[in-house]
């Protein structure tokens, strides 16, 4: 569920700005965990769980989902392979835009961003806040790829790429840390791109 390796474009270059051991790739080819699930809207739900201020789960359907205030933002999207995509466009919605409508309890510090098939990433709540951070619907001005995690994906512009998930269907709230699918299997805890944060030998946060 994270964007990996396989880039499409050999033409490596660097640039000044760019995050420690990246270079510029201009295209590639995504990779992640399962096969490119089938969208199917009548069925399809997004839910915000765990520790919620009400100690509820909020639903939306797609359609539901669809009315929420969106938002643009162009960033670089950094890949743990060791390249980088700049100025990717997205539009979508801001977490602070739905924590505003499903707030979480007081005593929260964390979140799981929970894919298809089980696939999992764990963020701190200041990086699921951050600017930047969105439930991206679009890429480039249309409604995402498949492979790209359409109909909805996060995208965490100043971590590592697998913290993106694609095909996105849950937040929960946590009041402590919990590692995610491949946080689980040996990568960062974190995943900060300018302290080279790729894998848990590196200095863990």
């Amino acid at each position: 569920m994270h964007e990996g390796a396989r880039a499409g474009n050999r033409g490596d270059t660097r640039r000044a700005g760019l995050p420690p051991g990246q270079a510029i790739r201009h295209e590639h080819k995504p990779l992640h965990y399962g096969p490119v699930p089938t969208f199917r809207p009548h069925r399809w739900d997004f839910r915000v769980m765990g520790a919620t201020e009400t100690l509820g789960t909020y639903r939306w359907t797609w359609d539901e989902f669809a009315e929420l205030p969106r938002t643009d933002t162009v960033r670089d999207f950094h890949c743990v392979m060791r390249f980088s995509v700049p100025d990717v466009p997205w539009y979508g919605v801001r977490p602070q835009d739905l924590v505003d409508i499903a707030p979480p309890a007081p005593e929260v510090t964390h979140v799981m961003a929970w894919g298809e098939y089980g696939y999992s990433a764990n963020l701190r709540l200041d990086d699921f806040l951050a600017d930047g951070t969105m439930l991206a619907m679009g890429r480039d001005h249309r409604p995402l790829d498949p492979e790209h995690g359409f109909p909805l994906r996060l995208v965490v512009p100043h971590l590592y790429g697998w913290k993106s998930v694609k095909w996105l269907r849950a937040v929960e709230y946590m009041t402590a840390d919990r590692r995610g699918f491949w946080e689980e299997r040996g990568y960062h805890n974190r995943a900060d791109p300018w302290q080279e944060q790729r894998f848990a030998s590196d200095s863990d946060a």
